[in-house]
């Protein structure tokens, strides 16, 4: 379950955070996901409630911003929204696609004390 070390990593990145802009508690995490991630975002959450128990961000609130997926198709030179990596081009059936947004996850933004 990867979910699980993303939490670790996401815990990580906090507490790394909260040495440098001192803040003592994290009450939300709003998190980012693009559509081609593959992120369980039920095992995610999961995982976070598991993770940050003990922690500057038990209690906190995991709020997940899902994001699509987009492709520059080099066949019809347009921006396409896409559902998986391989897709073929929805506007023209075009197979060279370049994907621009979707395979991203970053933390948008938290909510300290």
């Amino acid at each position: 379950m990867h979910e699980m070390a993303i939490s670790e990593s996401i815990v990580g990145i906090l507490e790394e955070e909260a040495r440098r802009q001192n803040f003592a508690r994290v009450k939300k995490v709003r998190l980012e996901i693009g559509a081609l991630v593959g992120i369980e975002q039920d095992a995610l959450r999961f995982s976070f409630d598991v993770v940050t128990k003990g922690t500057l961000a038990e209690d906190a609130v995991l709020e997940i911003i899902a994001t699509q997926a987009r492709a520059w198709c080099m066949s019809c030179e347009r921006v396409a929204v896409i559902n998986h990596r391989y897709d073929v081009c929805p506007i023209c059936g075009g197979q060279q696609l370049q994907v621009e947004a979707g395979d991203e996850m970053r933390i948008k933004d938290l909510e300290v004390d």
